[in-house]
């Protein structure tokens, strides 16, 4: 979002290690906003192992608990929050109370709440993946993510089209997007559905694919286009 020219803001927290630092590093070296990413001496910066089969696709092994499970609420987070145009926020974050909490209380006053569903087995439950859907405004899923909620869910339907009406209906949600891999994407925004195909290309590995979509499909919707 921010090399897109979106003035952002990451919130999140290290540990007080060499990560934890090159993290923050690396991140004002892109212009961007550490103000808001925490420090803490009790858990170690987050660490992910990533597995890519010989598709290109990736499967995790996160570390828990880290530094990121133990974000604190502040009153200028609040703040922060409040003014933005969006509030990004991924499922995965709620896998401990600590940081649960401190989302739930910045989703009380965000205006635009844009969720990407993360279906890390084994840190979420249904139940707190219904809810938190329940309060965003946008959805992004993939269709493995979809096709799972609409079982969780005991949707009647088989189609891609029917379970996003059907999932935007059970959450209240306006906007749906979920992507295909290889296939492209489809967007429900405000009852009406969008598609595109997708771009052939050879793939090296997916990671970060799915954050890079949202972000530039969350760039152009705050623009109106």
């Amino acid at each position: 979002l921010n090399s897109f020219g979106i003035q952002t803001t990451i919130i999140s927290k290290v540990g007080l290690d060499e990560n934890g630092s090159d993290i923050k590093e690396f991140i004002a070296e892109q212009n961007n906003d550490i103000d808001f990413i925490q420090e803490g001496d009790n858990y170690k910066t987050g660490v992910v192992n990533v597995m890519i089969n010989e598709k290109g696709n990736a499967s995790y092994d996160i570390m828990y608990p880290s530094a990121w499970d133990k974000i604190q609420l502040t009153d200028e987070m609040k703040e922060l929050v409040s003014k933005a145009d969006a509030f990004v926020f991924g499922s995965l974050i709620c896998r401990d109370e600590v940081s649960r909490t401190t989302l739930y209380a910045l989703l009380d006053v965000a205006k635009y709440k844009v969720l990407d569903a993360n279906l890390r087995a084994p840190y979420y439950t249904t139940d707190v993946l219904i809810e938190l859907m329940s309060k965003a405004d946008f959805i992004k899923l993939n269709d493995e993510e979809l096709r799972e909620i609409s079982r969780e869910l005991d949707s009647p339907y088989n189609s891609f089209e029917q379970n996003i009406k059907f999932i935007a209906k059970k959450t209240k949600a306006k906007h749906i997007c979920v992507t295909k891999g290889e296939f492209g994407a489809v967007l429900y925004y405000d009852e009406k559905f969008y598609y595109n195909s997708g771009y052939f290309i050879k793939v090296v590995d997916t990671v970060g694919a799915g954050d890079s979509f949202l972000a530039s499909l969350t760039m152009k919707l705050l623009k109106g286009k």
